[in-house]
């Protein structure tokens, strides 16, 4: 999957958390979100900022948690990110491969 695909993907599926996504769909987007991030904070300031990090919450999580069914996990595993040590368990279940049998399975 190409970074444009994916970004296209995910904003498609902006509040889908059915199904899943692959490694390559939940990594680009990931990337358009911190270089969007980046490009307002450094350009246009913090208020800005917050403004596009909130813009892109909801597409995240929708993204994260159709990555996490293709891992064959809830995608309530992600409220692990309100904790402080979350976030790493969270970065090594995305980086995992995919499950060829899943009980999310709906393509």
């Amino acid at each position: 999957m190409q970074f444009d695909e994916a970004v296209k993907i995910c904003f498609s599926k902006y509040a889908d958390f059915d199904g899943r996504a692959d490694r390559s769909e939940f990594w680009w987007f990931w990337l358009f979100s911190v270089l969007c991030i980046g490009a307002a904070e450094f350009a246009l300031g913090s208020t800005v900022s917050g403004v596009v990090s909130l813009g892109l919450m909801l597409p995240s999580l929708s993204c994260g948690a159709r990555r996490l069914h293709d891992i064959d996990f809830s995608g309530w595993w992600q409220l692990l990110l309100l904790t402080g040590i979350g976030w790493f368990v969270l970065m090594i279940l995305f980086v995992l491969p995919t499950v060829v049998v899943s009980k999310y399975d709906t393509r």
